[in-house]
């Protein structure tokens, strides 16, 4: 057995090794570059690095920030993401010993750097690479499914695979419901611009609607029946987000009048078939060849939005490997630390376009190490 010390040590080092390449991802990923091809290279001469230039931080050292080959100056940020992540792998491997959860840490290491490569390219680019978040989130249910099948139930921070399905279903579904719902007021409750064909926001908030009073499945099962009667039609059929939104709305208040399901069951209802129908229209996007139109093709047609779609899948990542509970916790703290640092961003750099991501990530690590014990507290505290 690896002392847990010794082990801290190969975590560190694989932390660095590991940020190394989280650079390639930053850099590659927003440019619809590949990982793997060409090797490492200088972007701006162009020219092969060779492995003593791959060094992490000592060769940003050595170098003096500047490329061997042309002088070209070398972003600080490469040397600050490898070092993060070297202590970040280090501080969750003493959090959770190897001794004590064996190779479910490489769950939590693999947690952070996918974070941290969705923050870094948030704030440069204001998108998040679909490549992280739906991979991400996967893998966050093998991790449930390993776990499940080997009696680990939660203890190391991450969940079983139902609670990890439930987690992910349900942190799409909280934040497409703020944007669905935050997007028709900032429309003034008009429509949108245009319709999505064959799936979409309509299909989603026809889940939403449908999970509230039939159940998560049903949901998505109405809004799947949706798109399909649009592609058999070649067609889209409208649903006015007055009928579904306003719909889930009143059978909110009606369920607190004791009519239909209670009101915690038609919320999770809602919410994860909600999530559900939103994971499904991510994927088609992403691998669908067909969409034609986005919201950025017609600037005229460009529909206000209170929450990034990439925000949405982020969450679902973060639900997978945490569990619904702490994904509350990391909501929450992300509130939190949007408020406090969004006003300061304001202020200081006159932007009022919000970056959810990396607020979204410093929650998620938040919940991790802090998570158990707050949920355990609110529980104490109401009795539950």
């Amino acid at each position: 057995m690896i002392p847990d010390a010794l082990f801290t040590v190969f975590a560190a080092v694989l932390g660095l090794l590991i940020g190394s390449f989280s650079n390639v991802l930053i850099w590659r990923l927003p440019r619809r570059e590949s990982v793997n091809f060409p090797p490492s290279h200088c972007p701006n001469c162009d020219h092969a690095l060779a492995p003593i230039d791959l060094v992490p931080v000592l060769s940003w050292a050595v170098l003096g920030g500047k490329c061997r080959y042309c002088k070209a100056p070398i972003s600080p940020r490469y040397p600050v993401v490898e070092l993060v992540t070297g202590a970040a792998y280090a501080l969750l491997s003493v959090v959770f010993p190897f001794s004590q959860v064996g190779a479910s840490l490489l769950g939590l290491c693999l947690l952070f750097t996918l974070l941290l490569v969705a923050s870094v390219i948030d704030q440069e680019t204001y998108t998040i690479p679909d490549e992280i978040s739906l991979p991400g989130a996967a893998i966050g249910l093998l991790f449930g499914l390993v776990n499940a099948r080997s009696g680990a139930a939660g203890a190391v921070g991450l969940p079983v695979f139902a609670e990890a399905l439930r987690g992910m279903l349900l942190g799409a579904g909280l934040l497409i419901a703020i944007d669905l719902l935050g997007s028709w007021v900032m429309r003034r409750f008009r429509e949108r611009a245009f319709p999505d064909f064959p799936l979409g926001y309509q299909q989603i908030a026809l889940s939403l609607l449908a999970g509230a009073w039939l159940g998560v499945w049903w949901g998505v099962g109405v809004g799947v029946l949706s798109a399909v009667a649009n592609l058999l039609a070649r067609r889209t059929f409208r649903v006015p987000e007055w009928l579904t939104l306003g719909g889930t709305l009143l059978s909110l208040v009606l369920t607190s009048t004791g009519v239909g399901p209670s009101l915690i069951l038609m919320v999770q209802g809602a919410l994860a078939a909600a999530g559900g129908m939103a994971l499904l229209c991510g994927l088609y996007w992403w691998l669908s060849p067909l969409i034609t139109k986005t919201p950025e093709d017609d600037s005229d047609d460009y529909d206000a939005s209170a929450m990034g779609f990439g925000d949405v899948k982020l969450a679902a990542l973060i639900g997978a490997f945490l569990g619904w509970e702490k994904l509350i916790v990391a909501v929450v703290f992300a509130v939190l630390a949007g408020a406090v640092l969004g006003v300061l961003q304001l202020l200081i750099f006159k932007e009022n376009r919000l970056k959810f991501g990396p607020y979204l990530a410093i929650g998620a690590v938040l919940a991790l190490l802090f998570g158990t014990q707050l949920v355990q507290m609110y529980r104490g505290l109401f009795g539950l």
